[in-house]
């Protein structure tokens, strides 16, 4: 008598097999609706404490100054979602405005630097996944190289951006403000690549098996989690460096500091929006909403004349808090 053989699951099956286990205690998406109503609450806030926070200018001014850490954030969130941490998108943000700013043609200066941020990605996603080196000290360590070349090619502030960066940024498009374009374009990519393609299954399920202890979880399951890995810091790279674009436009010069902590408020809008750090819980809409929070306390510390040092004290503590609130079985991300 023939036997036959043994139905196989489906990939699609197994990988969701895979993230159940961190379905059981909450979903894939995090703790989203908490921080939308914190947002709503510092909105509400900030209309009934001062007459300038509800006018066009400030809200203009608010996307405005919104629009870099909301896509440093989405990019970081490629990586925290697979158990990882970039620490270089600061650095890569200065060097990019510092690019921009060099005496060349736009057509020429504005590709080179998506190509530099992938290279940057790519040498981080490498030195993790192959050297086996903890994602805070490598990016770290690129942090401070690429924040050395920032600095050598613009010492100081200055320098002439291309106009097509600056119009990019300025003005409006059928009477709407260029940065929410921005914004729409840039969350439906990130959209795109999280939940509209094999990619950003594969991120989660690699998060997964990272958050349970089982790093070698997806790859029993046949996925190429090195790859994947080194695709998600391409990509946080790419992100960062889109920002850079963003901010030399509004800022219509090269700055080498302009960047400086940047991941620090990347990574606390990534932690307020739900995701976990231990990698496989979060969401695209959460990031974004973190963002808006970061964005909404800034705004309300500028009209209030609370002092930058201030500001960035309330961050860390902010950061701090959140991260502490967050279950973990191990101590790490």
């Amino acid at each position: 008598m023939k036997l036959e053989p043994a139905i196989q699951p489906r990939p699609a099956t197994r990988i969701t097999s895979l993230l159940s286990g961190s379905r059981r205690k909450r979903g894939r998406q995090g703790l989203w609706l908490v921080p939308l109503l914190i947002a709503i609450l510092i909105g509400i806030a900030l209309a009934l404490q001062t007459e300038q926070f509800l006018s066009r200018e400030n809200l203009f001014n608010l996307v405005a100054q919104a629009m870099p850490l909301v896509i440093t954030a989405i990019g970081q969130m490629f990586v925290v979602i697979v158990g990882g941490l970039d620490l270089s998108v600061g650095s890569t943000i200065s060097f990019t405005t510092a690019i921009l700013a060099l005496d060349a043609p736009g057509y020429v200066l504005i590709p080179a630097v998506f190509v530099l941020a992938a290279l940057i990605g790519l040498t981080n996603g490498l030195v993790i996944t192959r050297f086996n080196v903890h994602p805070i000290i490598a990016t770290l360590a690129m942090q401070y190289v690429i924040l050395g070349f920032a600095r050598m090619l613009r010492p100081v502030s200055g320098g002439t951006v291309p106009e097509l960066v600056i119009s990019s940024v300025a003005g409006s498009f059928l009477g709407i403000p260029m940065p929410v374009i921005w914004g729409v374009v840039v969350i439906l990519i990130a959209w795109k690549l999280l939940y509209g393609s094999r990619f950003g299954l594969h991120l989660f399920a690699i998060g997964g098996g990272v958050a349970s202890g089982a790093e070698d979880a997806a790859r029993n399951f046949g996925i190429a989690d090195r790859r994947n890995t080194v695709i998600a810091y391409v990509a946080c790279s790419l992100f960062a460096g889109l920002a850079g674009v963003f901010l030399a436009g509004r800022i219509v010069s090269g700055d080498p500091n302009v960047g400086l902590l940047f991941e620090l408020d990347a990574i606390t809008a990534v932690a307020i929006g739900g995701t976990q750090l231990s990698g496989g819980i979060g969401s695209l809409h959460g990031t974004v909403i973190g963002a808006l929070v970061l964005a909404l306390l800034s705004n309300g510390m500028n009209l209030t004349n609370i002092s930058p040092f201030v500001q960035t004290a309330i961050k860390g503590a902010i950061l701090m808090f959140v991260v502490g609130l967050q279950s973990r079985k191990k101590m790490g991300l």
